[in-house]
């Protein structure tokens, strides 16, 4: 499913998709992800962000991808292998951004 979403980003035109399973992610004294997502124990957080050139890009793009056909089956919450309803996401203006050799 991640990488069929992934492709469907980049194929509307995002620049970079990554999903990412948590790893090390520890519940918080006032907040979390664990906490964030109700995490129960049988579960482990998912992340996933994705890079577009502009604003106008991301909401272009996010569009396209909720009308995608080849995503609209992946969509019906009884096949998701997730509780969508958990699921949150926001969208964020960088500040910096550093890659190894600048």
């Amino acid at each position: 499913m991640s990488q069929e979403w992934g492709r469907a980003h980049l194929r509307h035109g995002a620049l970079h998709y990554s999903d990412s399973m948590g790893d090390d992610v520890q519940p918080g004294k006032l907040t979390s992800f664990p906490q964030a997502v109700q995490l129960k124990d049988d579960e482990v957080i998912a992340l996933a962000w994705v890079v577009y050139k502009s604003k106008e890009d991301r909401d272009r793009v996010g569009k396209a991808v909720m009308d995608d056909p080849q995503l609209k089956d992946s969509m019906d919450p009884s096949k998701m292998p997730f509780d969508g309803k958990r699921m949150f996401w926001g969208g964020f203006e960088s500040i910096i951004g550093i890659s190894a050799g600048q």
